[in-house]
């Protein structure tokens, strides 16, 4: 049997469930490319009490986006135990209450895309089916809506939809690779939060970033505003637009 995507639908029902009782337990936690993004990584550093940095040395490898010409970061598996995840135990995921959004939203796979003309954003939505997946016999019923809801996934869709425009603009005014200083820049803003934290205060941003005074404010404590603004400095930095 071969992996099958099938489409569905926000309020369609499906029928899954995982945990330690499902045969399968942590199967499709090895052997993965597991890319992180921003927002992955805030909330796993957060979790094990790491600065950016250190997290990003410990657990991560990062390489050229071929297509984007971007940094990416990538979760680094452990070749000396059968590539699992580096978070993976006997009894489950230990950072479950901070797991990346593409562990959140599985068995489903989702696409965004943003209308040219209003902005607004649209999701799709398909169900993954894998061979080695057992999840599916566990009759437990819910509809996508309540798996997002259920899973915590809405704050991930919308920081990594941020990121996605940043991806996207970079794409249509910078083609190719970023040089040297472009690469500091968007690693600095996107995934080395606490030296972005103490350039922002230290340094200060330029003043054509608008950034408003509250968020700022917030950002000297609260790392979800901080890469709010770390998305805004690096799109006016690339791209001169926040």
């Amino acid at each position: 049997m071969e992996n099958q995507m099938i489409p569905i639908d926000m309020d369609e029902s499906f029928e899954f469930s995982c945990g330690p009782d499902v045969p399968c337990f942590n199967e499709c936690c090895r052997d993965l490319n597991q890319f992180l993004t921003p927002y992955d990584i805030l909330r796993l550093k957060n979790h094990l009490g790491m600065r950016a940095e250190a997290f990003l040395d410990r657990y991560t490898t990062q390489h050229t986006g071929p297509e984007t010409g971007l940094p990416v970061v990538v979760l680094r598996q452990n070749p000396d135990a059968d590539f699992k995840c580096p978070f993976v135990a006997p009894e489950g995921c230990r950072v479950y209450e901070a797991r990346p959004a593409s562990c959140r939203t599985y068995p489903l796979a989702r696409l965004a895309s943003r209308s040219r003309e209003t902005g607004q954003i649209s999701e799709y939505y398909a169900l993954m089916k894998e061979p080695h997946c057992q999840g599916f016999g566990q009759q437990k019923t819910q509809t996508v809506r309540e798996w997002i809801r259920s899973q915590g996934i809405e704050i991930y869709n919308e920081m990594n939809d941020r990121f996605m425009e940043i991806i996207a603009m970079k794409n249509k005014q910078h083609p190719g690779p970023l040089d040297i200083k472009e690469r500091h820049i968007f690693h600095l803003g996107c995934y080395d939060l606490d030296n972005f934290r103490s350039q922002v205060f230290e340094k200060g941003l330029p003043a054509r970033v608008n950034v408003l005074p509250e968020l700022a404010e917030q950002a000297k404590t609260d790392d979800l505003p901080l890469l709010k603004i770390g998305y805004q400095w690096v799109q006016d930095a690339l791209f001169g637009t926040d």
